[in-house]
C-alpha cells in the first residue's frame, strides 16, 4: 500500500522550525557582546571572534551536510544536525570560559548547518515551481525570527539571572526542534541518470558560471546583513543610551519585519517568474541604506535607516537559494546548497572581528558605510537570467 504524501506546509513547518531553532542557539553568542563587553570589560575583538565560533563551525560542515542531504535524505541530516546543536548548546551550560564557550558554539555551529540544506530541499521537493518562491521565503524567515527571538531572549535573560539561564533556554529550543524532526517525510526523487564516459553529466558547474556568481554574490551580501545582525544591539546601547530592553526589543521587531520582507520577495519572484531580478533590485537597495546608515548613524534618522536596513539586507537570501536549487538540479542541490552556504558563512564568520576593529578605530559610522561598498560589488556580480521560470 503506497503511504500517502505528506501535507508540504507540514514539511515546511517541521524544516523552518528546525532553521529557527539552531538559528536561534548559534545566534546567542553576538546577543552576549553587550553584556561582555560593557560589563566584563572584553574587548570588541575577543567578543567578535566569540560571535564568529558558530559561523566558523557552519562554513566548515556545510558542504558535508549537503552531502548527506544529497546521499541520504533530509530526515537523517536535520535529526542528526540538530541533535549536535543540542549537545553542545548543553556544553556550552557547563562552562563559564570564554575559550571554551567558543569551542562548545562551534560545535553548535557544525549541527546547525544541517539545517541550511535539508529544509532547503523539503521546499524543493515538496513545492512545485510556481510556489516554490512564496514557500522558500516563508522557510527563509526562520533566520530573521531565530535571531529575533535571540535578540529578545538572550540579553533580557542575561540581564535578569546570568549567561547560564540563557544558555538553558535555547538548549531546550534545540531539544524540541530534534524530536519535531522525526516527522519528516523525505520528498520523492526521479531516478539517477547514468553517467557516461567517465564523467558526471548531472554537474551542474561545468561550463557554466551562472551558479559560481550566485554564490559570490550572495557572499558579498552578508557583509551588510551581518554588520546589521551583530552591531545593531550594541550600537543602540551604546552610541545611543538605550536600555537592553529597549534595544533587543527593537532588534526583534525589525527581524519580525525582515522575515515579512523574505515572504513579499518570494512571491514577487513567483509572479515575475525570475529569482535574480528581485535579487538585483535587494542588492541596490542593501548599498544605498547602508551608505544612508554610515552618513547618518548619530542622529534618529539613522536609527529608521538600521531597521529599514535589517529588512532589506536579508532579503535576497531566499532569492538565491531558490536560484541555486532550480539550477542545480535534484541531485546536486543538496551540495550546492553547501557551497552556497559555506560562502556565506565564510564571510560571515569574518564580518564581528573585522567590522568590531574598524569600530573601535574610526566608529559606527565609518563600519557601516564601508559595507555599503561592499553590497555595490555583490550588484554588479548577479548574473542575468538565463531565462523564465518553466
Amino acid at each position: 500500500m503506497t503511504r500517502p504524501a505528506p501535507s508540504p506546509w507540514l514539511m515546511l513547518a517541521v524544516g523552518m522550525f528546525g532553521q529557527l531553532a539552531g538559528t536561534l542557539v548559534v545566534s546567542t553568542p553576538p546577543f552576549l557582546i553587550p553584556h561582555l563587553h560593557l560589563t566584563e570589560d572584553v574587548s570588541l575583538v575577543s567578543a567578535g571572534a566569540l560571535a564568529a565560533a558558530p559561523t566558523v563551525g557552519t562554513m566548515l560542515s556545510l558542504v558535508a551536510w549537503g552531502a548527506v542531504v544529497d546521499r541520504f535524505g533530509e530526515r537523517l541530516a536535520m535529526v542528526a544536525g540538530l541533535s549536535l546543536v543540542t549537545v553542545g548548546a548543553a556544553g556550552a551550560f557547563t562552562t563559564s570560559s570564554l575559550t571554551a564557550l567558543g569551542a562548545w558554539f562551534f560545535l553548535c555551529g557544525l549541527g546547525a548547518a544541517s539545517t541550511n540544506a535539508a529544509s532547503g530541499r523539503l521546499v524543493v521537493g515538496w513545492f512545485p515551481v510556481r510556489r516554490r518562491g512564496l514557500a522558500m521565503g516563508i522557510r527563509q524567515t526562520a533566520l530573521p525570527l531565530g535571531v529575533g527571538a535571540a535578540a529578545l531572549l538572550v540579553p533580557n535573560v542575561v540581564d535578569a539571572a546570568g549567561l547560564r539561564p540563557a544558555i538553558l533556554t535555547v538548549t531546550a529550543s534545540a531539544a524540541v526542534a530534534t524530536l519535531a524532526s522525526l516527522a519528516i517525510v523525505d520528498p520523492p526523487r526521479p531516478e539517477r541518470p547514468a553517467a557516461f564516459s567517465g564523467s558526471r553529466p548531472d554537474n551542474p558547474y561545468r561550463g557554466q558560471r551562472t551558479l559560481v556568481r550566485i554564490h559570490v554574490a550572495s557572499a558579498l551580501l552578508v557583509v551588510p546583513q551581518y554588520a546589521i545582525w551583530t552591531f545593531m544591539l550594541l550600537w543602540l546601547i551604546d552610541a545611543h543610551g538605550w536600555s537592553t530592553t529597549a534595544a533587543s526589543a527593537l532588534v526583534a521587531v525589525t527581524h519580525v519585519l525582515s522575515a515579512g520582507g523574505r515572504i513579499g520577495v518570494g512571491w514577487w519572484s513567483d509572479r515575475l517568474g525570475s529569482r535574480l531580478r528581485p535579487m538585483r533590485w535587494v542588492a541596490i537597495a542593501a548599498a544605498a541604506v547602508m551608505l544612508g546608515l554610515g552618513l547618518l548613524e548619530g542622529n534618529s534618522l539613522g536609527i529608521g535607516l538600521a531597521v529599514v536596513a535589517t529588512v532589506v539586507t536579508v532579503a535576497d537570501n531566499g532569492l538565491a537559494f531558490t536560484a541555486v536549487a532550480e539550477r542545480a538540479g535534484p541531485f546536486w542541490s543538496g551540495r550546492a546548497f553547501g557551497i552556497q552556504n559555506t560562502g556565506q558563512y565564510l564571510t560571515a564568520a569574518a564580518v564581528p572581528p573585522v567590522l568590531g576593529a574598524v569600530v573601535t578605530a574610526a566608529g559606527y559610522g565609518w563600519a557601516f558605510g564601508a559595507v555599503a561598498v561592499v553590497a555595490a560589488f555583490a550588484v554588479a556580480a548577479i548574473p542575468e537570467d538565463v531565462a523564465a521560470l518553466d
